[in-house]
């Protein structure tokens, strides 16, 4: 947890890279993922850059990849995967060689059988067409056939010239298969030019042809079209080549169809066989293929982040040294100088690399180390802004006070366990559900935060098993210390009776851990919470904003701000000590003084003041009038105590506005002029050990004009004591949200849960069974998810503004490491 209390220290780093040595140290910096490269090209066009012909290899192999990748997804071949510890490294270049040779011979291997298959799928395609063209066209002929005999014999009766006849009763016909919903626009073109003088019959094929190009299952239908006359043949051709109908050859003999109909199913059978023998051994090719595949694309895109990070290296004067700039943590700088060394080894380079450390006094990026479990929280932080370099990380706090806060909000024992159970459920089985690579939006965020919804479930059955809730009822483990005087009788027909400590028993040992559970039937529940979880709002909430105003003196010590401390800290602490501080004492001191029990104080319930008007007439130098017999301060004393913290924290306001303006203004007169340093030295010797300049404070604005300091102080301050008023009441939505999850609770208990529990016959196990599922449906849907939401963006805004905002400035930019892992899997989210 240390290493998160700030971001890491950076150091620009200057490296020197031998041409041949360059790539092999690439690759090794990329797999230890601790630098972030600078360009030093920026200057140059990305065509003129020294590798981009380097990187469109690695885009056509990309291409070839995509290509294969696609044809083994097309055959639902499984691509087995391996895990980022087993993934290969970057090729050498004569390994480049061998890849690119065998990606090219692969991609042509798999086009030849693509085209091959392609071309038997057509030819079977036809034929298949042509069989059901001669089958599905006998009936035509035979009633065609039947037709013109008739009409011969009705000539024959009644013409002389037999010739006329035999004339009339010739007819041509065209045979062919069309897709199915462009017959209708077929038919009426034939009806169009023919004049109605086409005899169109048709029928459809019951099982879809397989498109030979796509794989896609198409219907079609079979049609003959019978006419007469030459010129009304040609027109027929033309619409059937307008429609792209397949017109196939049929004998209008019925001997002459049925063999030409077994010499095609014969055809048919062998073209059956060379297909499966070809599709086998596609199966074949392509599975040996898949085996190699992920390796593949693992090793192409590392040679192309490789090559894409030389081009932002630039080349010395004598063109034999190849010079980049980068970030480096300066706890990483050893691992650094041992990739360089190996990148060189690995060529037998004779002129090693080396690495300078140079001054700098460009802002670096924040680096904030994290794992499984802190990534979560570091997100939220990061949501809001990047932290400024070094400055104190709200993250590490985060991680209890997030899923406290939304504990007070959801304090529910049930809902909480359910939540609890669920981020139990991912964090348990993280190797398993990571692996899958979801695309659901939805889940991937669930999935990435399952430590906080843990700790937020936790915390959530904390609360809950405080505040004595479980599913809107209570639990009596330890036994109710309350005793009442009533009868049975007056307590069974009084639904209105409350409950008084001062005109009731209890036990002498009051309730162990949280609230009594006789609470649940009184019906002045909801006053007593009201007040109880109130008062506890404002608590946490000063509580948390004295936390994140003493924060700032972290940061303060740090950037050798010291003087801050005096001219802003303390003004602030004082101020929001002696106002809202002081209230919450007076909170406490209430709860000590006044109590239920007057035989152990003299001072009764309804003589205790309200804190909330006691707090205004401090502020406004007033007093009220106290009820008959009561007193108005809770000591002696108090009413000069509160005008004096009042008179301090107005003191507290023109010091925070005038103080580090007169400072700055007193120290720019007596300051002597200094030289300025040369920030591009490079430190001789290429000491990696040295670091850095100190950093200089992340806030700072003592070199603009002093009427600029005075405008920027003016709205500090202003900010300060307005949002100190605002943020306290911000708080208040602990209260509420707590109130109105136990009140939603409370209602879909009685409302729904309790519709089956009333019951008495045996319909009512009937009748329970589907009100169970309606309730843990609006449970799980309303109080669990949508409640649990509302808490989780309230709980965020607590932290982003009432508390983050007390130190945090959040205006840095984050560390983007070259590294592989994260380059690919950046590039697998975007597929």
């Amino acid at each position: 947890m240390a290493m998160m209390f700030r971001s890491e220290e950076m150091a620009l780093c200057q490296m020197f890279i031998q041409p041949e040595a360059a790539y092999t140290s690439v690759s090794e910096l990329g797999e230890t993922g601790a630098v972030q490269f600078r360009d030093l090209n920026a200057d140059v066009n990305a065509f003129q850059r020294k590798f981009v012909s380097e990187v469109r290899r690695c885009d056509e192999m990309e291409r070839k990849l995509r290509y294969v990748e696609g044809e083994v997804k097309k055959d639902s071949v499984q691509i087995p995967e391996c895990s980022v510890d087993d993934w290969p490294r970057a090729p050498n270049p004569r390994e480049i060689i061998d890849l690119e040779a065998r990606l090219e011979k692969t991609e042509n291997e798999i086009l030849e059988l693509s085209q091959n298959a392609v071309n038997l799928k057509s030819n079977y395609l036809e034929l298949t067409e042509l069989k059901h063209v001669l089958e599905r066209t006998q009936s035509f002929f035979f009633e065609q056939e039947v037709i013109v005999s008739t009409d011969a014999a009705k000539s024959n009766l009644i013409a002389e010239d037999p010739t006329a006849a035999q004339s009339r009763g010739r007819l041509g016909f065209v045979a062919g298969v069309i897709q199915r919903e462009k017959m209708p626009g077929f038919e009426r073109m034939l009806w169009r030019i023919s004049r109605g003088n086409i005899f169109l019959r048709q029928v459809e094929l019951e099982e879809p042809l397989e498109d030979p190009a796509t794989g896609n299952e198409i219907f079609k239908t079979v049609f003959v079209a019978f006419f007469q006359g030459e010129q009304l043949k040609a027109r027929i051709k033309k619409v059937c080549t307008g429609y792209h109908v397949s017109l196939y050859p049929c004998p209008s003999s019925g001997s002459e169809r049925t063999d030409m109909v077994k010499g095609v199913c014969t055809r048919l059978e062998d073209l059956r066989m060379v297909l499966n023998q070809t599709q086998d051994h596609r199966a074949i090719v392509l599975a040996s293929v898949a085996k190699e595949l992920f390796s593949w694309r693992i090793m192409v895109k590392k040679m192309k982040a490789i090559y894409h990070t030389l081009n932002l290296f630039n080349m010395d004067v004598t063109k034999k040294c190849l010079i980049g700039e980068c970030w480096v943590p300066v706890p990483d700088l050893p691992k650094v100088q041992k990739a360089l060394s190996d990148g060189s080894a690995a060529v037998g380079s004779t002129i090693p690399s080396f690495l300078n450390v140079i001054d700098t006094n460009e802002a670096p990026p924040t680096y904030n180390r994290t794992n499984k479990f802190t990534r979560g929280f570091q997100n939220l932080i990061d949501a809001y802004g990047i932290a400024s370099y070094r400055e104190a990380n709200p993250a590490l706090y985060t991680i209890i006070t997030f899923p406290f806060l939304f504990g007070i909000m959801f304090g529910d024992l049930g809902h909480g366990m359910i939540m609890a159970l669920f981020g139990l459920w991912m964090v348990t089985g993280e190797k398993k559900l990571g692996a899958k690579k979801s695309t659901n939006e939805i889940w991937n965020i669930f999935f990435g935060g399952r430590y906080i919804i843990l700790l937020m479930g936790l915390f959530s059955m904390y609360t809950g098993f405080v505040y004595n809730d479980i599913f809107s009822k209570s639990m009596n483990i330890f036994g109710s210390a309350w005793s009442i005087n009533y009868n049975t009788s007056t307590v069974m027909t009084n639904k209105d009776l409350t409950l008084n400590p001062g005109s009731t028993d209890y036990d002498t040992e009051i309730y162990p851990i949280g609230l009594d559970p006789v609470w649940q039937l009184a019906s002045n529940k909801i006053i007593f919470l009201n007040s109880y979880k109130m008062k506890l709002s404002i608590i946490f909430g000063v509580v948390h904003m004295i936390f994140g105003v003493c924060m700032s003196v972290v940061n303060h010590n740090f950037f050798k701000k010291r003087i801050s401390i005096v001219l802003e800290f303390l003004p602030q602490i004082i101020f929001l000590v002696l106002l809202f501080a002081y209230m919450v004492f007076m909170m406490f001191m209430k709860w000590i003084a006044y109590t239920a029990k007057t035989d152990y104080q003299p001072r009764t319930p309804g003589c205790a003041p309200s804190v909330l008007i006691m707090f205004i007439n401090m502020m406004l130098f007033k007093n009220s009038e106290p009820f008959h017999g009561c007193d108005e301060f809770m000591f002696e004393g108090q009413n000069e105590l509160q005008r004096t913290f009042v008179f301090i924290a107005l003191l507290c306001i023109p010091w925070m506005l005038l103080g580090k303006p007169f400072y700055l203004m007193f120290k720019r007169k007596n300051a002597s002029p200094t030289p300025i340093p040369n920030n591009g030295d490079v430190h001789q010797g290429g000491d990696a050990n040295h670091t850095s300049s100190s950093p200089k404070p992340h806030d700072s604005h003592d070199d603009e004009p002093m009427a600029e300091i005075f405008i920027h102080q003016a709205i500090h301050t202003i900010e300060y004591v307005l949002s100190t008023v605002s943020h306290t009441a911000s708080y208040l939505r602990l209260w509420a949200l707590s109130l109105a999850h136990a009140q939603l609770s409370e209602v879909l208990w009685n409302m729904v849960l309790s519709m089956g529990l009333k019951q008495t016959s045996y319909k009512g196990a009937i009748m329970l069974y589907f009100v169970f599922g309606a309730w843990s449906l609006f449970t799980l849907a309303i109080l669990v998810m949508m409640e649990g939401l509302s808490a989780f963006l309230h709980t965020l805004r607590l932290h982003w503004v009432e508390f983050m905002s007390k130190f945090y400035e959040g205006l840095g930019y984050g560390f983007q490491p070259f590294s592989f892992k994260l380059i690919i899997d950046s590039d697998d989210d975007l597929e």
